[in-house]
């Protein structure tokens, strides 16, 4: 029985006890003080009566606290084949124009994270890429690591690099790429909050910068990818750009579809939440028994 309803019961008890005694000759002033005492009780038994049947206001459809979105994305849960082809550090006056020939004759759209520098040098192919429905990312104007740096140190290097951007293509980015990866997540949020940046990390890497050889960046690349991948390279070397006809043609085959980093975060859906972890058995183990 609830404890309130057990103190009523005995507040009750009580009375009747009480008129019972000064009906036999209990002094008036040992009753009063007893009957003073009993009706404080009473008090406390019936609001705590009260309180066991009433639910507090607060406690009914209390809204669930608001979460952020999402600002940094490395892979995104897709339905589909869908992935994104992304190369780093240019534009590269040579070697650039030629991988555009080649995403151009494979119809694949690709998302190109440059450097400031780079761009002020080759505008012409920044704007070429725009306009052949690329992405233009942000890379910092001259790839430092931006996770040692002062705020002011790479606010200097992604405002440089976006008016850079801005100058060759007529607009302003809307993902950064942090060299190196290197970025803490107090630089995530306010870098967000300043630029609007998402920020685009990667999930397969095939090292091409160390320069293993095309065959090699091909075959990483092949073994990595999934659905929802982002594939990161550089447009510097030519050994990766090398590797990408047969990297290309080869993705194409088991069935992706290239899109732009953007166009791939735009097209995420919920995980599915991952199963729970069959419980213990808690019974004692048996003794085999010998026949």
């Amino acid at each position: 029985m609830l404890p309130g309803r057990l103190a009523f019961r005995a507040v009750s008890a009580s009375y009747s006890e009480s008129f019972w005694r000064i009906s036999k000759g209990l002094p008036v002033f040992m009753f009063f003080s007893r009957f003073l005492l009993i009706c404080s009780f009473g008090c406390f038994a019936a609001s705590s009566l009260y309180a066991e049947d009433v639910v507090p206001k607060s406690a009914e459809n209390k809204p669930a606290a608001p979460v952020d979105p999402p600002i940094t994305f490395s892979w995104v849960h897709v339905d589909g084949p869908y992935i994104a082809v992304s190369f780093d550090d240019g534009p590269s006056g040579k070697l650039t124009p030629k991988l555009l020939d080649l995403l151009a004759a494979h119809h694949i759209k690709a998302t190109f994270f440059v450097i400031g520098q780079n761009v002020t040098e080759n505008p012409e192919i920044v704007a070429r890429a725009a306009r052949e429905g690329h992405e233009i990312g942000n890379h910092t104007w001259s790839h430092p690591n931006l996770g040692k740096m002062s705020d002011e140190g790479v606010r200097s290097q992604l405002r440089r690099t976006d008016d850079a951007i801005k100058n060759a293509i007529g607009q302003r980015p809307t993902l950064m790429r942090p060299p190196y990866g290197s970025i803490t997540a107090r630089q995530k949020k306010w870098i967000n909050q300043e630029f609007g940046y998402k920020i685009a990390l990667w999930d397969v890497d095939p090292f091409d910068w160390r320069r293993p050889g095309p065959a090699v960046v091909c075959n990483r690349i092949l073994k990595l990818t999934r659905a929802g991948s982002i594939i990161l390279s550089h447009d510097i070397h030519p050994g990766t750009i090398e590797a990408m006809p047969s990297t290309f043609g080869q993705l194409e085959a088991k069935g992706f579809k290239f899109v732009t980093v953007s166009e791939l975060i735009s097209m995420a859906t919920p995980e599915p939440p991952k199963p729970s972890p069959p419980a213990k058995s808690t019974s004692p183990t048996s003794t085999p028994r010998r026949e």
